[in-house]
């Protein structure tokens, strides 16, 4: 976090507290939320999409990305949800340092994903722009089919 967001953070608290509001131990955490469109859109992850793709078409044994990219889409998408899982148990066993780095581990595989399916970062920012605002609720409630017209779903082999 920079001294800047930190200097906000601690403004808003000293601002509570200086008009009899007791801040809360979340203050931190919103007043972040707040900066996280910065990370999200033209930042880390847009950069690392980029150095995913430059790698499509490097030698998968120079490469990471490409050698993960050469196995196809559905040992990509495998990939990615062992890496999800991964995260997953260090967050019920409450390793903060252990989610922290499984979690840029989903990320990255997240990427490997969209690279592998034509997604670029821009296509998940506009989805997440329009969902701006919209209550969790409502907006799974209106994405919600009845069984009968819900897609077929299998495992990956």
């Amino acid at each position: 976090m920079g001294k800047a967001t930190k200097k906000k953070i601690l403004n808003g608290q000293a601002t509570a507290v200086a008009s009899g509001i007791k801040p809360k131990k979340k203050a931190a955490s919103v007043a972040m939320h707040a900066t996280a469109p910065l990370l999200a859109e033209g930042g880390v992850l847009d950069r690392l999409w980029a150095v995913v793709m430059s790698r499509r078409d490097a030698s998968p044994s120079v490469s990471h990305s490409a050698k993960l990219l050469s196995r196809g889409v559905p040992k990509v998408a495998q990939k990615f949800g062992e890496e999800a899982v991964e995260a997953l148990i260090e967050a019920v066993t409450g390793n903060r340092e252990a989610l922290i780095a499984e979690s840029a581990d989903v990320l990255y595989h997240l990427i490997v994903l969209w690279v592998a399916t034509g997604i670029a970062p821009e296509d998940v920012w506009a989805e997440l722009r329009r969902r701006e605002g919209v209550s969790g609720i409502a907006e799974k409630a209106a994405r919600t089919l009845p069984v009968a017209l819900r897609p077929n779903t299998r495992k990956i082999p």
